[in-house]
């Protein structure tokens, strides 16, 4: 099982990460957390990266209902998505599957809850 989803896009890092957001917006989540990965390697190591930022997006209802399911799962959110350009100019849009990262957690409940943002995370994917 692949741990996360991802989807290749003709357009601009910037455009993708517009994109991204309004789609993850429509779906119920938002963005809570932005981390340039570019910025940051070279602020802190002085070295040259590829354009890459991780987007922590979250969805309330679903935070709460997975809180309300295993208390520690706080560890695991929010949602990751990130949005990488590649050397031929292609820019990747990719989802971490809560379902995957969520395997450990023998909690029925939680693995509902999971399958529902899964759902979510894919349609956002799908409608780039």
């Amino acid at each position: 099982m692949s741990y996360y989803f991802s989807k290749t896009l003709d357009t601009t890092f910037e455009d993708a990460i517009e994109k991204t957001t309004e789609a993850l917006k429509e779906e119920g989540f938002g963005v809570l957390t932005e981390i340039d990965i570019k910025a940051t390697l070279k602020k802190k190591l002085d070295v040259d990266f590829k354009k890459y930022q991780i987007l922590g997006a979250c969805n309330p209802p679903l935070a709460h209902k997975a809180l309300n399911s295993e208390d520690h799962i706080g560890l695991m959110l929010p949602c990751n998505v990130i949005v990488q350009e590649h050397k031929n100019g292609k820019v990747e849009v990719a989802a971490v599957d809560p379902v995957a990262s969520m395997q450990a957690v023998d909690n029925e409940e939680l693995g509902e809850v999971a399958q529902q943002v899964r759902d979510l995370l894919k349609k956002v994917i799908n409608n780039l």
